[in-house]
């Protein structure tokens, strides 16, 4: 685990306030670091879920170091009310949240999640489904601009499904350099410096993995499994993810306007007298010496929700 940095460890441990004898779960296993600092921080009993099989190999090495208080389950977070109450979980003293791709599955080549690194086209966490390949491959252009400009905010996402098309009729698409140099090609150099694959990789990871709708399914599940007191710290790397999280923590704790049935927060139950409380009022950011040392943790919004006592 020396190459992976957990973002914003310090703020994540203070928000979510570890005690002794709590029960806690880790969404996002990823490389460890918010597991090792949580059962570092209280003698307390920790879950951890991951949909990556990677990820739970990696982690074998921790839960033999805490074998009476780390578990590691393989899964969605968005499932984890299943998960938890088939091992006999039903109240959590507090649930964090990494969102996004971990920095192994973006180092790992083989992986196809980074566009600055040659490899199969695939993105998928789980490693079964539908893969980035067989999106970019078999879906209308209609259906693949939309899905470039919804999830990745990109502008000339026509543009982008229309030159993919007429690449595919050639032959298929089955790397991630075979993209990328495609995107370039019909791209404008972004003055930011931002590689213009970006948003396009962003919004091809997130539709194979679902990541909206998972973090939608979670943050309902944690709500209803936080015991009074307890805590969900959540943090977020990209505008869609942040805005599904500020939005969700804004109502449970009456701060906004209701939302429609079907948003996660409609699972928190009728509006009544607030049952949540907003710990962080605005989302906190990481300090210029982290984002120096840590590029990747310059985008991070940290959020954190409180299960009020009387609840």
């Amino acid at each position: 685990m020396s190459g992976h940095r957990p973002v914003m460890l310090h703020e994540v441990i203070e928000q979510l306030a570890p005690r002794d004898g709590g029960i806690y779960l880790d969404g996002t296993f990823g490389g460890g670091g918010y597991a090792r600092a949580i059962l570092g921080a209280a003698r307390c009993t920790l879950l951890a879920i991951d949909r990556d099989p990677d990820a739970i190999a990696r982690g074998a090495a921790l839960a033999a170091e805490f074998p009476e208080r780390l578990a590691l389950v393989e899964g969605r977070f968005g499932d984890m009310l299943e998960l938890l109450t088939a091992r006999g979980v039903t109240r959590l003293d507090g649930v964090v949240l990494d969102l996004g791709v971990s920095s192994f599955q973006i180092d790992q080549a083989e992986r196809g999640f980074s566009f600055r690194a040659d490899g199969p086209l695939d993105m998928r966490m789980e490693k079964s489904g539908p893969s980035a390949a067989d999106l970019v491959n078999r879906l209308p252009e209609a259906e693949l601009a939309d899905i470039l400009w919804q999830l990745g905010e990109e502008r000339h996402s026509r543009r982008i499904a229309r030159t993919i098309v007429a690449a595919r009729r050639e032959a298929p698409i089955e790397t991630t350099g075979q993209l990328v140099r495609l995107i370039h090609s019909v791209m404008p150099r972004d003055p930011s410096g931002i590689d213009s694959a970006t948003r396009s990789f962003q919004a091809l990871r997130l539709k194979v993995n679902d990541e909206l709708g998972e973090v939608e399914r979670g943050l309902a599940a944690a709500a209803q499994l936080l015991a009074p007191g307890g805590r969900l710290v959540v943090v977020a790397f990209h505008s869609l993810e942040d805005r599904i999280v500020k939005r969700f923590m804004q109502q449970a704790a009456g701060r906004a306007p209701g939302a429609s049935r079907h948003a996660p927060s409609a699972m928190l139950g009728p509006a009544t007298k607030p049952a949540y409380r907003l710990v962080t009022t605005n989302a906190l950011r990481p300090g210029e010496a982290e984002t120096s040392a840590n590029p990747r943790a310059r985008s991070a919004r940290l959020r954190a929700l409180e299960k009020l006592e009387t609840a």
